[in-house]
């Protein structure tokens, strides 16, 4: 990431999310994840599902997990969510 474009999004105090392309992860107890801000889908199964973030990768492991439903900017997750990681 653009460290200089970082320092003036912080300054002026804007949303990183939409000028900085970060994604926005919230999570309901460990059965729902909403995604905001991704690419794409680089693996997905019941145990597994990778994203492509704009910055990073997002990994998410569990059990019966199921993409609900998703579109170009979000996505519902759904399942025994057990871990989220970015790499």
């Amino acid at each position: 990431m653009n460290k200089g474009k970082e320092l003036v999004v912080e300054s002026l105090k804007l949303p990183k999310d939409s000028l900085l392309g970060a994604s926005i992860i919230t999570v309901t107890g460990n059965t729902d994840i909403f995604v905001e801000n991704y690419k794409g889908i680089l693996q997905y199964s019941s145990e597994l599902i990778l994203l492509q973030g704009k910055n990073c990768k997002i990994e998410l492991k569990g059990k019966r997990l199921n993409i609900v439903y998703y579109t170009n900017e979000d996505m519902k997750i759904s399942g025994v969510i057990d871990s989220v990681c970015f790499k």
